[in-house]
């Protein structure tokens, strides 16, 4: 059975290291084979990789798009992976999770297990503030009596 992705109009999509632009309409793509394939929304640049969290992310990706690459990026993977042991002890078994996941070759499923890591971190780090009550005031329109003619 092969796997389908529909696109909305502008999004971009990496398919095995190749970025692929959508144009004016919605598309579905329908792949029968095995692609490593990044929607534009899971896509992390490097240059917003501000927390070890997102290096993290940053690097599983880089080793998941472009697997003629992996045996270099493995080194930094093992080298950002020890620092962000040391920067969250608290998050050890996830982070075991994420390297069992990786050395399997399961990166998609490593890159959603990280991307929940910063997304939780930046939700709590940017709560709204507390809004002010809504006043909510109701205001009757005078309406004027049809005119009677005679």
């Amino acid at each position: 059975m092969p796997l389908k992705l529909v696109l909305r109009p502008g999004e971009k999509l990496i398919v095995n290291g190749a970025v692929i632009g959508i144009g004016d309409h919605p598309v579905s793509l329908f792949f029968y084979n095995k692609v490593n394939f990044l929607r534009g929304r899971e896509i992390l640049k490097e240059e917003n990789c501000d927390t070890i969290e997102k290096r993290l992310y940053f690097i599983i990706q880089l080793i998941y798009i472009f697997p003629e690459d992996a045996s270099t990026n493995m080194v930094h993977f093992a080298a950002i992976l020890e620092e962000a042991r040391v920067q969250h002890p608290d998050k050890a078994d996830l982070f075991d999770e994420v390297q069992t996941l990786v050395r399997e070759g399961n990166n998609y499923r490593a890159l959603k297990l990280c991307r929940k890591l910063f997304d939780i971190k930046e939700t709590a780090e940017t709560a709204p503030a507390p809004k002010p009550p809504v006043e909510v005031v109701r205001r009757r329109r005078k309406v004027a009596a049809p005119a009677i003619e005679e």
